[in-house]
């Protein structure tokens, strides 16, 4: 029984009205990892997150604001920077890196926003990488959310330096548009799910790919899902593997977030429904699916309309059912926010990053909710 269903059989026995309150205002801290006067800083989801410990790093993107009612607040033709915050503490306190191994190759865009110069150039991944080093991190970069192309890089001193730009191959696709979602099975066996155009060439519906040399070679599974419909998409997936050969994959769609699951190690994939139906207007936000320390599954996600903010939900049975949506904060200024991503600390408390706003008319900043899973929706005792 859920835990809104068990408050609603409370509340029937004691003959009281009461109606669950979803809002999480216990175990809840909301921090600033990084904010800068005439910045816009974004999109953590496009970027990733890793941790060790307490030791926790996530990327974003950094331009310079320009107001704009319909679209992100961003100036498209100013340079941005791709840029890693680093905590120590477990989400606590932050420092800004920006690592030279991490520039975007030379005249790279990324989704139509300018970017830095000083990058290297894309080339072939000699394979072999050693997935299972202890500080290893990965991240998947794209350019055009249509047609790309997409490139990785590594790393094995915790997102210090970094490996790469490597090549990601198209599949066959009219494009991929990769962000920063996978699997370790092993030494040189990683899984990855991936956005590709759909076959109009419009974004996207999700591929699962795989290698087992060490990124040398990548080989298509299958599809995440049919291809959406003309007016909708599927992008920007986040995945946690159940095991050896269960894996769930939570995917975007323009208005809500649906969960796939595949029992055969990503080959054939089945759809769980839509865990999340409602992540409001302009064109919806993108998922974080992670274990909590207590065995239990969240889905993290920013909230585009009012009451703008951040929210997640949770499920004790693997993603078969979930709670009804919890509120982390809801002081959004505008719709432009979200994108999250997160990490689960020792303690079993949970850093969900993304990027915010207080005014609509003012920078966009990043910024962490610290929540406490045990106290917002206690799990079975």
């Amino acid at each position: 029984m859920s835990y809104p269903q068990r408050l609603a059989l409370a509340s029937l026995l004691l003959g009281v009205t009461f109606q669950p309150d979803l809002h999480a205002a216990n175990g809840v801290k909301n921090v600033i990892v990084y904010r800068e006067s005439g910045r816009y800083a974004g999109w953590p989801a496009n970027h990733g997150i890793w941790s060790w410990g307490n030791e926790i790093v996530v990327g974003f993107e950094s331009g310079y604001f320009h107001y704009s009612e319909t679209r992100h607040s961003i100036d498209w033709d100013r340079p941005a920077q791709h840029l890693l915050a680093r905590s120590k503490d477990g989400g606590e306190t932050w420092s800004i890196e920006h690592p030279e191994s991490l520039k975007p190759p030379p005249n790279a865009m990324v989704a139509k926003v300018h970017t830095e110069a000083g990058g290297r150039e894309v080339t072939d991944c000699p394979g072999f990488i050693d997935f299972t080093n202890p500080e290893f991190a990965f991240t998947l970069r794209l350019e055009d959310v249509n047609v790309g192309p997409s490139r990785f890089y590594y790393s094995y001193d915790r997102a210090k330096s970094w490996h790469g730009p490597f090549r990601l191959p198209d599949y066959g696709q009219k494009g991929i548009a990769a962000r920063t979602d996978y699997l370790v099975n092993g030494t040189h066996d990683m899984t990855a799910m991936l956005t590709a155009a759909k076959s109009n060439g419009q974004e996207g519906r999700v591929i699962c790919v795989r290698t087992v040399d060490g990124g040398k070679s990548w080989k298509m599974l299958g599809f995440i899902g049919p291809e959406p419909a003309e007016n909708d998409f599927a992008i920007m997936p986040s995945s946690v593997r159940l095991s050896r050969s269960a894996i769930l994959t939570a995917v975007r769609h323009k208005a809500s977030i649906e969960l796939y699951r595949s029992d055969d190690d990503g080959l054939n994939w089945r759809s769980l429904g839509r865990p999340v139906p409602n992540t409001g207007v302009h064109s919806g936000n993108p998922p974080y699916l992670l274990r909590l320390k207590d065995g239990r599954l969240a889905i993290t996600y920013g909230f585009r309309s009012e009451p703008f903010g951040i929210r997640t939900v949770i499920s004790s049975d693997e993603g078969k059912t979930w709670s009804e949506p919890i509120t982390l904060r809801q002081d959004g200024g505008t719709w432009d926010l979200g994108y999250t991503r997160s990490a689960v600390r020792p303690d079993g408390k949970v850093v969900t990053v993304y990027y915010f706003n207080d005014r609509k008319d003012a920078e966009r900043f990043i910024g962490a909710t610290i929540w406490d899973p045990a106290l917002i929706l206690p799990g079975k005792q």
